[in-house]
C-alpha cells in the first residue's frame, strides 16, 4: 500500500489511518452484535436489525458525498471529479440493500420506515457539517473507513452471515458487492492521499475525521441493541 503514496506527507498519513482501522477493528469486537457474528451464535433477525440499521447510513451517505463534492473549489477540481464518480457509483446502492432485506424475510416498507439511531445520527450530522466546509479534503479520512469496510470485512462477514443463519449468498448481495468492488475504491482512495496532504494541517485533519468516523461508525452499530 505504502507504494502507491509516494510524498513523505502522504505516508505519514497512511501510516496513521492504518492506525486509526486497528482500533476501529478493536471497537467493532465489542459491538454486540458482531460479536454474535463472529461467535456464529447470528440469527436472521441480527441480520435484518443490521440491515434496518445501516440503511440509514447507506442512503445518506451519498447526500454526504454529493455535498462534499459541492464544497470543492476550483484548485480541486480533480479531486471534485473524482468523489462525483464516487457518489454516481454508489447512490442507490441502498436498493440492494433493500432487497437482501426483504430476501431475508423483512418488509419492504419496514426498512423504508427505519429512521436512524443515536449513533447514525450522530454520524449523518459530523458528516454533512464536515463535507460543508471549504475544500473538504478530511472526508479522505471518513472514506477509508468506510470504504475500509467494504474491502476488509463485508465478504466474510457476508460468508459468516449465511453460515449462521443457513444462507445460499440470496440476501447477502450488498455486503458481497462491496467486498468484490471496494478494492478499486481503495486504489481511487491512495491515489487521492498524496494530492489533498500537502500539509501537516491537512494530516491531521484527515486522521482526526477518520478517528470520529470509526467512532461514530461503531457507536451506529452497538445502538442496534437498543432498536
Amino acid at each position: 500500500m505504502e507504494s502507491k503514496v509516494t510524498t513523505q506527507l502522504g505516508q505519514e498519513c497512511l501510516q496513521g489511518l492504518m492506525r486509526v482501522w486497528f482500533d476501529f477493528e478493536r471497537q467493532l469486537g465489542r459491538v454486540p452484535i458482531i460479536q454474535r457474528l463472529e461467535r456464529g451464535n447470528f440469527t436472521r433477525e441480527d441480520y435484518r436489525s443490521l440491515l434496518l440499521h445501516l440503511r440509514q447510513q447507506v442512503i445518506e451517505g451519498a447526500r454526504w458525498i454529493t455535498r462534499g463534492t459541492s464544497s470543492f473549489e476550483r484548485d480541486y477540481a480533480d479531486v471534485r471529479s473524482e468523489v462525483i464518480g464516487h457518489a454516481k457509483e454508489e447512490h442507490r446502492d441502498y436498493e440492494m440493500l433493500e432487497a437482501d432485506f426483504v430476501a431475508a424475510g423483512g418488509a419492504l416498507e419496514e426498512i423504508r420506515a427505519g429512521r436512524r439511531n443515536a449513533g447514525s445520527e450522530a454520524l449523518h450530522a459530523f458528516m454533512m457539517y464536515r463535507a460543508s466546509q471549504p475544500n473538504p479534503v478530511d472526508l479522505i479520512g471518513a472514506m477509508w473507513i468506510i470504504e475500509g469496510l467494504g474491502q476488509k470485512m463485508a465478504s466474510d462477514w457476508a460468508r459468516r452471515i449465511d453460515e449462521a443463519t443457513e444462507g445460499d449468498g440470496r440476501y447477502t448481495c450488498f455486503m458481497r458487492y462491496h467486498g468484490e468492488n471496494d478494492d478499486a475504491h481503495l486504489d481511487k482512495l491512495y491515489a487521492l492521499i498524496d494530492r489533498v496532504c500537502r500539509t501537516p494541517e491537512q494530516q491531521q485533519a484527515i486522521l482526526r475525521t477518520a478517528r470520529v468516523v470509526a467512532r461514530l461508525y461503531a457507536l451506529q452499530l452497538e445502538e442496534i441493541e437498543h432498536g
